[in-house]
């Protein structure tokens, strides 16, 4: 089959821990290879991706390093240019904070940009929160949505949580969302409140970190358990049988 690229430069989607773990514990070998050779990258913050970079190959020089910010103060007329390096022939690493790029990730514009200019996009291995978490939940895996944030909303919450615990019912697909760590304890409060009480709940936390803890009980068990969530990054995993 004839390749589509028009570059030589790729575009490497290159994953992070999902916290103060050990990098050489939870990352594949290749991406150590790939980051000791790439300079330039683009990241939600350049002061952490360059934190992660030097956790992973401490030995590189950071002040070989070249960086294009992309968040929600980044000018969009920018954009379009972010993947120069790539169109002059050098391979770029997209970063992500946390997990792996373009999944619950701003990265996904860059990777359409790459698939609009005919540069080759190689994922790399990493963990992933919503994968670990539905892999450790023993819900549905061969179906099954991510929602991101719900309504802040008490009253849209609990209509949003209501219509997912339906869809997840009628259609046998677990349904996962996340929120602001600091908000998770009322997130709980809200599931024990709100859903039926044969619904299975998971909450999983602190993924791939040594505190890490993944539990799915009925919510009618969960009214029995007593969890701190407070400012422990968490994915919620929902499904009525």
């Amino acid at each position: 089959m004839a390749s589509n690229f028009s570059f030589s430069g790729k575009l490497y989607l290159i994953p992070t821990t999902l916290g103060e773990s050990n990098p050489i514990e939870v990352l594949p070998l290749t991406v150590k290879k790939h980051v000791e050779r790439i300079d330039h990258y683009i990241a939600e913050n350049e002061k952490t991706a360059r934190r992660a970079i030097k956790k992973l190959v401490p030995q590189k020089k950071q002040q070989i390093l070249k960086f294009k910010t992309l968040n929600k103060f980044t000018d969009v007329a920018e954009i379009p240019n972010f993947l120069d390096a790539c169109k002059e022939g050098f391979d770029m690493g997209l970063i992500s904070e946390a997990g792996v790029p373009g999944v619950a990730d701003p990265g996904a514009e860059i990777v359409k940009l790459a698939h609009q200019n005919g540069i080759q996009v190689v994922p790399l291995v990493g963990p992933s929160s919503i994968l670990l978490a539905m892999m450790g939940s023993g819900m549905n895996g061969q179906a099954f949505s991510f929602n991101g944030y719900l309504p802040i909303d008490k009253k849209e919450k609990k209509q949003e949580l209501k219509n997912l615990e339906r869809i997840s019912s009628e259609k046998n697909m677990a349904q996962l969302f996340i929120e602001t760590p600091y908000r998770n304890n009322k997130l709980l409060e809200d599931l024990i409140q709100t859903l039926h009480p044969s619904t299975r709940l998971c909450v999983a936390c602190d993924l791939t970190l040594p505190t890490e803890s993944i539990v799915t009980l009925a919510i009618n068990e969960w009214k029995q358990k007593k969890v701190d969530l407070h400012k422990r990054p968490t994915i919620f995993v929902i499904q009525k049988d």
